[in-house]
């Protein structure tokens, strides 16, 4: 109750709006109680979206956004969102960079690996880096990806590895194949001298093991390498 004895609108994320048509259970309460699954997808855009504008409430705003997100590529996401009234070019970067995070980190779970290469575009980002990036991807035994995972960061273009940080990775999710990829941030993709002696001693290890390297490939900002494809160290 207000001041003056009238009930005010509170909002789905727990602020008093104006901007919010009817009262809802806050959403952020739930989502502390039951976990973050628990919450549908337009309210999970209205948390990324906050608030909405006079005569726009932030639960029609999600419909919107949700509405383009069904139907739109990654490419064009940002600019089909900046034609929806109330939201600006801010929170459809804020979303756009949301949906790019949670790909990163996520979105690879699953995803059958038919050849090498179709990691390339779930690592690709790596490439920006200006630090060295050394990642294991573990498979099923069905080329589905386990997990991608940083196994060190190196500086400039210098990185350790040894070879148990990246195989107990690997057992630990009984994984029966893997595939490394690591950046160049110089952008030339064509492999060191370093890189050829890591990789032969991997395979080696992995061979010992019984976890198969599917290939070693480096990415930079102007493509990439495969061992497999390119040379004779992975076969």
């Amino acid at each position: 109750m207000n001041i003056n004895g009238q009930t005010s609108d509170i909002s789905y994320i727990g602020k008093q709006s104006e901007y919010c048509e009817d009262k809802k259970p806050n959403i952020r309460e739930r989502v502390r109680e039951y976990g973050i699954k628990y919450v549908s997808n337009k309210e999970l855009l209205m948390l990324l979206i906050g608030t909405g504008i006079k005569g726009f409430p932030v639960e029609k705003l999600a419909g919107a956004v949700l509405k383009i997100l069904e139907k739109t590529d990654s490419d064009s996401v940002i600019e089909k969102m900046l034609g929806i009234r109330g939201l600006g070019n801010s929170k459809a970067t804020l979303l756009a960079a949301a949906l790019e995070l949670g790909r990163r980190f996520y979105g690879s779970k699953g995803v059958c690996i038919k050849s090498p290469v179709d990691v390339i575009p779930l690592v690709q980002h790596y490439a920006l880096e200006k630090q060295e990036h050394f990642l294991c991807i573990t498979l099923t035994g069905a080329n589905e990806i386990i997990k991608i995972r940083v196994i060190t960061v190196g500086i400039l273009n210098s990185t350790l590895i040894h070879p148990r940080e990246i195989f107990a990775e690997a057992i630990k999710d009984r994984s029966a194949a893997i595939i490394l990829c690591h950046n160049h941030p110089s952008g030339n993709s064509d492999p060191s001298v370093e890189d050829f002696q890591l990789t032969r001693r991997l395979v080696k290890v992995a061979d010992i093991i019984g976890i198969k390297i599917l290939d070693h490939i480096i990415i930079s900002r102007n493509g990439y390498y495969s061992f497999r494809s390119d040379s004779d160290v992975i076969s």
